[in-house]
């Protein structure tokens, strides 16, 4: 089992016009996600787009919901969430400075698109030149992408 700590609204993407409505699927997308592998998953929203005054916590079908306050945006939650919990974390993110802080933290960050996939059943492969050694970051990630 491993611990995903999810960067929500970065998961969704920007394409959406019912926010409220997306961040309701992918909650369940997670908590069947969530049924099916046993992680445990943590996903993180911006509690002031639906009028939070100061972060919150849900449980749903097994997973953490945060909402982030007025004051902090779900980037910085992500970020004290992985300087306070020194669990080892697979980040699911396409935030370049999450990306960064995780790596720092000792965690493994696996990009959003990527995760996407696989949420819709898909395999992912790297696809590997001759002669090309994988760096240390790529074997890890694709450690990590064969846990999920």
């Amino acid at each position: 089992m491993s611990k995903l700590l999810i960067d929500g609204y970065n998961l969704i993407g920007i394409l959406h016009r019912d926010l409220k409505k997306a961040r309701q699927q992918l909650i369940q997308t997670l908590i069947n996600y969530h049924n099916k592998k046993g992680h445990d998953i943590t996903v993180v929203f911006d509690g002031y787009k639906e009028g939070y005054g100061r972060e919150t916590i849900e449980y749903q079908g097994g997973i953490r919901i945060i909402y982030s306050g007025a004051n902090e945006k779900a980037d910085d939650v992500i970020k004290r969430l992985l300087k306070t919990e020194k669990y080892s974390w697979i980040v699911i993110t396409s935030d370049r400075d999450i990306e960064k802080t995780g790596w720092k933290e000792n965690c493994v960050v696996v990009n959003s698109e990527i995760f996407s996939d696989i949420l819709n059943g898909e395999e992912y492969y790297l696809e590997q030149s001759k002669g090309v050694t994988l760096s240390k970051k790529q074997k890890a990630i694709l450690r990590a992408i064969s846990k999920l």
